[in-house]
């Protein structure tokens, strides 16, 4: 039987993320004056005016996206450079290194992956080879990653595709059988783990039905209720554990039929805290995508408001920044200790030999191509 290594955990495994897990004051001195919201910047180093304006604004957290990615050394000298200006070593830089269309950074920084769904056609044909390929391919982001100073990855996508749902899943979800994606999901989470970096499980409640690319439009689900409590929530349920998730920008009309979940706090509080029962914290997707109305302050505004943690805002354009920054509040609370918790969740890397890791990885897809 084949194995995957399970995660070097810095908060007991059986305490979950729940925010009650710790006192009413822990991080307060981890993250005095901390904004709850992650930012995108412009280029491969900061401007001057990004400077003085993070080092004012402190944002929990920075996003990077192929437009910041130059070589190994600068990714290294942005992600150090980042921390400086919020003042903490932990400071979350987040990535979507997925591997297939999603992967930020490529050759020759980094190897080409395979898609999920080619990790899920491994599992299609030997379970156990194919969570130790999940696992793998987890942990090899991890080598990629937290050698230039990222330590959260976007991963693993937890959306279960439908027939004739949009394609903006498609390949990035690992199987159409929501048990599989579950299996394969908790593989890639605690390989990320074991390499020292931090997942976030994508997209909560759901994506995989979704008949629009809400990068372009709002996308909006019509099933009733129990088809998506059976079927689309059951991987989020089975890794309701983890530490991080980040919102659909969907609508869900059994749920919320004026809202998508990102704004909404039917889905926030009764879907993903009670149904769900994730207690971990919840960042928005990304609000500079087409499927969000109005003005980018009136929106980070409302995600705030529906009881969403923190807000994401990608598109590193200074004056969108102004406006997002000018209507987040300073993290505080529940939202707070979740977000402290994230910090700790993992621990340091296993002890795995990189070099015997990429070569039992690459066998595994030379057997099937």
């Amino acid at each position: 039987m084949v194995h995957y290594q399970a995660p070097i955990f810095s908060v007991k495994p059986g305490q979950g993320c729940s925010s009650t897990a710790f006192p009413d004051n822990f991080g307060e001195e981890r993250m005095k004056d901390c904004k709850a919201w992650i930012a995108g910047v412009s280029g491969t180093k900061l401007t001057e005016d990004e400077i003085a304006f993070f080092r004012d604004e402190r944002p929990w957290g920075f996003i990077l996206f192929a437009r910041n990615v130059e070589s190994l050394e600068q990714v290294s000298e942005l992600t150090a450079h980042m921390r400086d200006l919020t003042g903490r070593d932990q400071t979350p830089v987040f990535i979507d290194q997925e591997g297939g269309r999603v992967q930020r950074l490529r050759p020759p920084l980094v190897p080409n992956y395979p898609s999920a769904s080619e990790v899920g056609a491994i599992y299609a044909r030997d379970r156990e080879a194919g969570l130790r390929a999940a696992w793998l391919h987890a942990r090899l982001h991890a080598f990629d990653l937290l050698r230039v100073g990222v330590n959260v990855d976007c991963l693993p996508v937890l959306d279960v595709p439908v027939e004739g749902a949009h394609d903006v899943i498609g390949a990035r979800a690992y199987s159409k059988n929501p048990h599989a994606v579950a299996e394969m999901g908790r593989a890639a989470a605690e390989g990320l783990l074991a390499g020292g970096m931090l997942p976030v499980v994508k997209h909560m409640p759901g994506h995989g039905r979704a008949f629009a690319d809400t990068h372009k439009e709002l996308a909006r689900v019509t099933v009733p209720l129990n088809e998506l409590v059976a079927h689309d929530f059951v991987p989020f349920k089975a890794l309701n554990d983890l530490p991080m998730a980040m919102t659909a920008h969907v609508v869900f009309d059994c749920i919320d039929p004026q809202r998508p979940s990102t704004l909404s706090p039917t889905v926030i509080n009764t879907i993903i805290r009670d149904v769900i029962q994730f207690d971990g914290l919840v960042m928005s997707d990304d609000i500079s995508m087409k499927a969000l109305s109005g003005s980018l302050g009136d929106i980070a505004d409302g995600i705030i408001g529906a009881d969403c943690d923190v807000v994401l805002y990608c598109a590193g354009v200074m004056e969108e920044l102004k406006e997002v920054a000018a209507r987040v509040p300073v993290l505080e609370g529940k939202a707070k200790r979740r977000a402290d918790l994230a910090e700790v969740y993992a621990g340091d890397p296993d002890l795995s030999d990189e070099e015997e890791l990429r070569a039992e990885f690459s066998a595994m897809f030379e057997l099937i191509a």
